[in-house]
């Protein structure tokens, strides 16, 4: 599900994690796409190690900058730099929501739309690049990123494979109606009762017959059109997964209220039980954006200076620099 509004950037309030070297990588500005709609985006290429592989980074729902910002916090620049400094070569960018306000308003929106057609012109992007082993170039997806990660693959074979980040794997107007009950309970002050009905009455309308090309994106979860629920509807991110012969490292924080370890990691797990070169790893102290804490998660967390933690970043760099070339 969508992942906390964006707040507008606080200049200076980020510092780099203790775990990051930028002395041990590169950083170089790209465009991602073409036409109207392109976008901004960041190359951190390693020192000294080349060919390295590649990652693509691809953030969660709502209208992100390229490193995830929320508050004083930046997630992927977390990331990117922690690989980068670790021998891989990465690659993020803005989504299209967040830089172009047209692309954002279109009544006809969906998930691809909003992801895939960029996510694959990043791979390719980054497969150029002489530093770049072209068969080793892998998308790393947090959240909705996740969710649509298999899609990109199936989309393009030349993804090597996939690390799903908290990917939700339970419809997502469901997934609406469980954490909106979730924050009734923790922050009872902030979530009236009449919120939890609407986000009850929107999810009800997103499952029934009555959704329609038509229907208007205020009747909605989260005023996204109708094109995207229809679209939502009918995707499995987990059976999608399953049909691909590429390799997978699925991670979840054990304090995530947003993508759960029951909800949701118990579907990938099902779904993925019988296929080979998928690794699972549980973070049990990590949060939704795999920020290491005590207690039970709030958005109030996001708002505090936090970075990944740096178990995450060790397990995504150690399982990539081990994956075979994909040919």
């Amino acid at each position: 599900m969508p992942d906390a509004a964006a707040p507008e950037a606080t200049p200076a309030a980020w510092t780099p994690p203790p775990y990051t070297d930028p002395s041990r990588f590169t950083e170089y500005d790209v465009t991602v796409g073409t036409g109207p709609f392109a976008v901004p985006g960041t190359v951190s290429v390693p020192k000294g190690r080349a060919p390295a592989p590649g990652v693509v980074l691809l953030s969660g729902g709502g209208p992100f900058d390229r490193d995830a910002t929320m508050g004083p916090n930046k997630p992927l620049k977390d990331l990117a730099w922690g690989l980068a400094g670790r021998g891989i070569a990465v690659l993020r960018f803005d989504k299209p929501t967040h830089v172009h306000s047209g692309f954002a308003a279109a009544p006809d929106l969906t998930m691809s739309r909003e992801y895939v057609p960029f996510a694959v012109d990043a791979v390719a992007l980054l497969a150029r690049r002489p530093e770049v082993d072209a068969e080793r170039v892998f998308v790393v997806g947090h959240s909705m990123g996740g969710k649509v990660a298999p899609l990109v693959a199936a989309t393009d074979p030349a993804v090597a494979g996939l690390v799903v980040m908290a990917g939700d794997a339970q419809p997502m107007h469901h997934a609406a109606v469980r954490v909106i009950g979730y924050l009734a309970s923790v922050v009872p002050d902030q979530v009236p009762d009449s919120l939890v009905a609407t986000f009850t009455r929107q999810a009800a309308l997103v499952d029934g017959p009555e959704l329609t090309p038509a229907t208007p994106a205020s009747d909605l979860p989260f005023g996204l059109p109708a094109s995207y629920w229809l679209e939502l509807r009918d995707y499995d991110p987990v059976a999608t997964a399953a049909a691909l012969d590429r390799p997978m490292l699925i991670l979840q924080g054990g304090r995530d209220y947003q993508v759960t370890v029951a909800d949701d990691l118990a579907r990938w797990r099902e779904g993925l039980a019988d296929r080979p070169g998928v690794d699972f790893r549980v973070h049990d102290a990590d949060d939704h954006l795999f920020f290491p804490g005590t207690g039970p998660s709030t958005p109030a967390d996001y708002a505090s200076p936090q970075h990944v933690g740096p178990a995450v970043v060790t397990d995504i760099a150690d399982w990539l620099l081990h994956r075979a070339p994909l040919r």
